[in-house]
């Protein structure tokens, strides 16, 4: 299972946001469903052997986590509006420490990036990483931030993690994705 989370510090953790206002209302929610798309669509079919986790930090709070399951997915289409509406369903439900599902495949709870360290074990996608085309046996697990950088906090919390890079220059969160995936599927094939 290959699993990427990506922290939202913007996102709103509130369904209040509009479809038509993504990176504004949404606290840039445009950036967390562009890598939803990233990590399970290809040509034709999706990546049923993936899991996306997108930690909201936004306002009003608290933060809540949102997973899209792969295997069981359904109503996803390839445009961010579609993702959105997704995470806009999940936010208004209500949510309490064990994931809920809001929709086939997609689930929240209350939570942020501690709670979800504390259950998979996750490599930093950074650009001062060691490079994924050199490095040996990769791992499954990544965590991505959005525009911003990791806070101090975070930086805290994945001190001790092996971090990788997927090139010499800084990347959308969502194209990290898609180029890690491409190598991912070239070791595999």
């Amino acid at each position: 299972m290959k699993r990427f989370a990506i922290v939202g510090h913007l996102a709103t953790t509130s369904a209040a946001f509009s479809l038509n206002d993504l990176p504004g209302s949404g606290g840039r929610m445009d950036v967390l469903c562009r890598c939803v798309n990233s990590s399970f669509f290809l040509s034709h079919d999706l990546r049923r052997d993936a899991e996306c986790y997108l930690i909201l930090c936004g306002e009003p709070g608290p933060e809540k986590t949102v997973l899209f399951r792969g295997s069981e997915v359904r109503y996803l289409s390839p445009d961010e509006r579609s993702s959105a509406a997704l995470i806009k369903k999940a936010l208004a439900i209500p949510c309490g420490d064990e994931f809920r599902e809001s929709t086939p495949g997609v689930y929240i709870r209350r939570g942020g990036l501690s709670r979800l360290l504390a259950e998979f074990p996750f490599a930093v996608l950074d650009e001062g990483g060691e490079d994924i085309r050199t490095a040996g046996e990769l791992p499954e697990n990544y965590l991505l931030s959005d525009h911003h950088n990791l806070t101090a906090e975070e930086e805290s919390l994945v001190g001790g993690y092996r971090s990788y890079s997927v090139g010499p220059r800084s990347l959308h969160a969502d194209h990290t994705i898609t180029v890690l995936l491409n190598e991912m599927d070239r070791r595999e094939a």
